[in-house]
């Protein structure tokens, strides 16, 4: 199994507007994709600008997959402009 987690840093005054993308980008990978079992989507309590994503797929293929879903594709168009920082790591699960 492969955890990604992502960070993000949201630019001042668009943390409502990513957040409700986000969850909607969370629940079409799980809806859509069957190797994608996990996602979940965490805010800061202290910082509404700071948003913290776990996923979890079967494998590195699933992952480069869910990278070319027209879903993902859009997500990520999307929120482009919103965003400050963000910083991507794989894991392996154990």
């Amino acid at each position: 199994m492969l955890a990604v987690t992502v960070r993000f840093t949201i630019k001042p005054g668009h943390e409502k507007d990513f957040l409700d993308r986000v969850m909607v980008q969370a629940r079409d990978s799980l809806n859509r994709e069957p190797d994608c079992t996990q996602f979940d989507v965490c805010r800061h309590p202290a910082d509404p600008r700071a948003v913290f994503l776990y996923e979890i797929y079967r494998d590195a293929a699933a992952f480069a997959a869910h990278l070319q879903m027209p879903h993902f594709v859009a997500f990520d168009t999307d929120t482009r402009p919103w965003i400050e920082d963000k910083i991507v790591e794989r894991w392996e699960r154990v």
